[in-house]
């Protein structure tokens, strides 16, 4: 297998509550620790990373995560056999003519199995469409939509939800922490992670 290199930037707003505090690096703020930990939740596994968020992600939180040129939704990769949708991001092209449960076929004359679900052309050049059939309520429904700009962005109950589709035995990665900025509530974290994607075989 081939290893994938990850590199983000990850900022986050976050309200901290006096607890946080209790443990506490030179230099380093309780904000940024809180987001520091995150990441290291994150690369530990799944379990971790949902306990972190229920337990430090504010009520009324937001995630802000990155744009990209899609279709705009979240898919169930626990049953590794079958595509099927679990969350339809609000506002995006899959909005139009998508359902949460709908369970993709076939994505632009290419037959959906589990060798080639990270390679199915939902990605691409914003503007062209893309034609697909999923099953819904027992029948097959023919789609078509042109790919547009997405931003993925997330309450709390909304991020475990998508978290707790995610694949446990997948979870664990190498992270390396670069570098940690903050100004107010905002923290800034540039780390380096190296992930095995079992997918696309990267």
């Amino acid at each position: 297998m081939n290893i994938k290199l990850v590199v983000s930037i990850f900022a986050a707003l976050l309200i901290c509550n006096a607890s946080l505090a209790a443990h506490h690096e030179a230099g380093e703020s309780s904000n940024e620790l809180v987001a520091v930990n995150w990441l290291k939740a994150q690369a530990t596994g799944k379990d971790a990373t949902i306990t972190y968020v229920k337990n430090n992600f504010a009520d009324d939180g937001q995630v802000f995560g990155g744009r990209y040129v899609g279709f705009g939704f979240i898919w169930n990769n626990s049953n590794q056999d079958k595509m099927i949708i679990d969350r339809v991001i609000a506002d995006s092209p899959a909005s139009k003519v998508l359902k949460s449960g709908d369970d993709f076929v076939e994505v632009n004359g290419m037959t959906v199995n589990k060798e080639n679900m990270g390679k199915l052309s939902f990605r691409g050049k914003p503007g062209e469409p893309v034609k697909a059939t999923v099953m819904r309520d027992g029948k097959k429904v023919k789609i078509e939509v042109a790919r547009g700009i997405i931003s993925n962005n997330s309450n709390k109950s909304e991020l475990i939800a998508d978290l707790e589709t995610g694949n446990a035995d997948d979870w664990p990665f190498e992270l390396k922490i670069n570098e940690v900025l903050s100004k107010d509530n905002i923290v800034y974290v540039w780390s380096t992670g190296k992930d095995v994607d079992t997918v696309v075989d990267l």
